[in-house]
């Protein structure tokens, strides 16, 4: 939406019920509540949704400065769904909304008499988004899982680390919760298409959208499922490079910080060589192209950290941009909060909270 637009946002009108906790059914209806949905959010009674807790808290404040992220844009009440009577409020504001988004343990909401059908028969028109971590079927439907678990099975931690031969250390994770983050972000896209379905007049009545964490960070995978099944190859983890494209890695700088550079196209090294003041590199048999770059990515490296090792991230990061080459140093939150590009288009924001 443009600046100043009285314009309504584009989900205005929609009303969603949020039965969720921690991270992936919060997120989901967070990103709608943030397009103008009216989320309600139903929190247990005592301390509310787990992640109030979560993090670091103000002083004097009783909530998470996260918490102002994960429940933004919502309005929240206070219900016991385990007892007969919080049940039943819920039910009547199942009655009122166009959208239902859980993210229990499978059977759980039918153990409070709010399951689907349950929820049908309070709504016959309302959608119910179901994220789990293994999805509502299958012999594994039942299994505790948080976004980790989501990440391992799904295949992205195999990847999220350093060949064998260079660490004896686990694969890492991304430091945020990206398989919930993930499905909740499928959550919403399937409540939109569902709605969008009714109102194209190709369904009627209650619609179920079910998510798993496993099957979202799964989907991410690019070509390592169709590498497997013909060619019977298994992609390993690359460290900082990539197994396909060279160079695209991080480089040491002079300060101690890295830098990153993905010059991995014929015409971007030739750049990158000009820049450098290598541009014999472009002629050398072992880096010719792609191919070849990424046979000798090692001995690659070697001569692009030898030059960038003298040099600061922001002479680097001057040379690259006037080069086109696509490049950055690697942002911390608070070079994130300083950033220009990100501060003219308002996504760093202050607000009175």
């Amino acid at each position: 939406m443009s600046e100043g637009t009285t314009l309504p946002l584009p989900l205005a009108g929609l009303r969603i019920l949020e039965l969720g906790h921690f991270i992936a059914a919060p997120f989901c209806t967070r990103v709608l509540a943030d397009l103008g949905a009216d989320v309600i959010k139903v929190e247990p009674p005592g301390r509310g949704d787990p992640v109030r807790t979560w993090g670091m808290v103000a002083e004097g404040q009783t909530s998470s400065v996260w918490w102002s992220v994960h429940g933004r844009n919502k309005r929240s009440v206070t219900l016991d769904l385990k007892r007969p009577e919080g049940a039943a409020v819920a039910r009547r504001l199942i009655a009122e909304v166009d959208a239902v988004v859980e993210n229990f343990k499978p059977g759980q909401l039918e153990s409070w008499g709010l399951g689907p059908a349950a929820i049908a028969a309070a709504n016959p028109e309302a959608v119910l988004v179901q994220i789990s971590g293994f999805g509502q079927s299958g012999p594994q439907r039942s299994r505790a899982a948080f976004g980790l678990i989501g990440e391992a099975i799904g295949g992205l931690r195999h990847l999220t680390g350093y060949p064998p031969d260079a660490t004896g250390l686990p694969p890492v994770r991304t430091g945020i919760s990206i398989g919930d983050s993930l499905a909740g972000l499928y959550g919403a896209i399937g409540l939109l298409a569902a709605l969008f379905q009714r109102q194209a007049g190709r369904s009627r009545g209650s619609a179920r959208v079910d998510v798993a964490l496993t099957e979202s960070v799964l989907s991410l995978l690019e070509g390592c499922l169709p590498e497997y099944g013909y060619f019977g190859a298994v992609r390993q983890p690359q460290g900082s490079a990539l197994a396909t494209t060279a160079p695209s890695n991080a480089y040491p700088t002079a300060e101690g910080k890295w830098f990153l550079i993905g010059a991995n196209s014929d015409s971007l090294f030739a750049r990158l060589c000009d820049a450098m003041g290598r541009p014999e590199l472009t002629g050398d048999p072992r880096f010719l192209d792609n191919p070849a770059r990424v046979r000798n990515a090692r001995a690659l490296d070697r001569e692009i950290a030898a030059w960038t090792g003298g040099r600061s991230v922001a002479e680097l990061e001057r040379a690259m941009v006037a080069a086109g080459i696509p490049a950055s140093g690697i942002y911390s939150v608070a070079e994130i909060a300083a950033d220009e590009q990100f501060n003219d288009r308002d996504m760093i924001q202050k607000v009175r909270d």
